[in-house]
This record gives C-alpha cells, structure tokens and sequence, in this order.
C-alpha cells in the first residue's frame, strides 16, 4: 500500500520503480552499449516498455544504435536522485533492522544510514557496524540537523503510525514501512511504502501449493 505525493502522479510510479532494475543491469554490464531489448530481456520487461519509461525524462539513445551504457547509468542515478547523497534514518533497532543497515554498510546501498533509532535502554548505547544506536527521543532533531529525508520503520504494528507521525512532521519525505501494520501520515507530501513481509510470505505460499489439491488423474 503506498501513500502518494501529489507531485509524483505525472510520472507512473511504477516507471519509477523500474528504474533501479534497469540501473543494475547497466552497472554490471561489460559492454559499452546496449539496446531496450537488451534491458527487457536481462529485467524481464518488454523492450517497448523500457524505451516507455525512459521516455518521460528524455531521448537518451539513438535508432539504429542503442544506448550509451555509462551515460544512460548516469542519467537514471541522477533521475533517482542517487548522486545527491540521500540520507536515511533506520528506526527499530530490532533483528530486521540489525539484518537491513549491516547489509547497507556493506557497501551495496546508494542510500546511506546517516542515524539508527532505538527506545530500549538495553539497546540505545549500543553498536551496529560503524554505527551506534541513539534515543529515539531525539528523533526530531536528529532528522533535521543531519538532513535526513528518508525512514525505515522496523518498528512494533502499535508504535509504527505514532514513529511515521513524528518522522514527518520532522521533515521525512518518504518513509518504507516493515513494521506489520499499514501505516498513512496526514501530511500529503510523504510517500508512505508498506511492506508487510508476512502477507509477502502468505501471497507466496499460493503459488507453490495451488495444485496440491488437484486430484491425480485417472489413468
């Protein structure tokens, strides 16, 4: 369920989603060059709607030819905005939270944990990679004084909308819910994403047993 900004309904969200898949390909691809159908075949969309979605920021190949693969990669980071250092505050200190910002410091994020938040006392104080966990009380100001735009909510389903809240009234302009409880904020410019990795889990199940039931055939 993802809570829109007004200012983001000209350009599908969906495009916008497609962008990463179409910059990983880009970013580990060898040759110099490369074509839509090359990008529908290696992310599993159409050539159609990879010439599409780039459309709607530009002309950036050339008929005949392709697309520059470096300059096109440089183009889709600045479209998400990857090159103007995107900050994030991890909230939720917790197993998941642990698992996502270890991940990022691993060197394979473009968006970077500039603060981890936690209320436990057994927690805050505490060290995670390079990082170390601070009081959710300072949240506001923690926020504002570091320039952070982006949350990740890993928090408990009833502490989850009062955290969102909070975070944008500080300023967050887009928040990725983990936590097991949709979350929305009043505020208009704040995309909301939540992902309910259960429910995930429960859609998946259909699809590996929905012909156990199926009787045998008759011989």
């Amino acid at each position: 369920m993802v809570q829109r900004r007004a200012n983001m309904r000209r350009i599908p969200e969906s495009t916008i989603r497609r962008l990463p898949a179409y910059l990983r390909v880009l970013e580990n691809q060898k040759e110099t060059r490369t074509t839509s159908v090359a990008l529908g075949e290696r992310t599993g969309y159409s050539s159609e709607q990879v010439r599409k979605d780039l459309a709607y920021f530009g002309a950036f190949g050339t008929r005949g030819v392709g697309y520059d693969v470096s300059q096109l990669g440089h183009q889709i980071r600045h479209i998400l905005g990857l090159d103007k250092n995107v900050k994030a505050v991890l909230v939720g200190a917790g197993h998941l939270g642990t698992a996502l910002l270890r991940y990022t410091q691993s060197g394979v994020s473009d968006v970077q944990f500039a603060a981890v938040l936690d209320n436990s006392p057994q927690v805050v104080g505490s060290a995670i990679g390079s990082m170390v966990v601070e009081d959710i009380q300072h949240l506001e100001s923690i926020v504002t004084e570091r320039k952070i735009r982006l949350a990740v909510l890993t928090v408990p389903a009833e502490a989850a909308e009062k955290v969102a809240e909070r975070l944008a009234e500080a300023g967050i302009g887009a928040i990725l819910n983990f936590a097991p409880s949709p979350i929305l904020t009043d505020q208009d410019r704040v995309l909301v994403q939540n992902l309910d990795l259960t429910l995930e889990l429960q859609a998946m199940a259909y699809f590996v047993t929905e012909h156990d039931d199926l009787e045998s055939p008759v011989s």
